[in-house]
């Protein structure tokens, strides 16, 4: 890949608490990709708007509220709309191994409990990448 990978790190909904967001952003760029965080309390339509303007590779959202069941399908069928399918959409969070799996067949990337290596977490985005090339 010629370019940078571009990804938007997203907080969503009225969870205020952005540690591992951050700690998730200075890795990726730490890595070498280009990084936008969108910051604390953003709608699902905000965070595709943004990756829409920012022309993003991929969608990294952190979600601690429990309403991840909810967030991720909203933000997959924003994404749909928009005519954004080749972009990635991760994240983490405190999430049940059932959740997860629900949430994968439905189409989001893989999804980062407490405690996962932010070098798993870079590795799985460049891979993704290299599987998935956009222009």
């Amino acid at each position: 890949m010629d370019r940078k990978i571009r990804v938007l790190i997203a907080k969503v909904g009225l969870d205020g608490h952005d540690r591992g967001a951050k700690v998730i952003a200075a890795a990726l760029r730490d890595a070498g990709m280009e990084v936008i965080y969108t910051g604390l309390r953003k709608t699902p339509e905000m965070v595709v708007e943004a990756a829409l303007q920012e022309d993003v590779d991929a969608i990294g959202v952190s979600l601690l509220s429990g309403a991840h069941m909810t967030i991720f399908p909203k933000i997959l069928g924003i994404m749909k709309e928009k005519g954004l399918e080749g972009v990635l959409l991760f994240g983490g969070g405190i999430i049940p191994d059932q959740d997860i799996s629900d949430l994968e067949k439905e189409g989001v990337g893989a999804l980062f409990t407490p405690g996962a290596s932010t070098l798993d977490i870079v590795s799985y985005v460049k891979e993704w990448m290299e599987k998935h090339p956009r222009n």
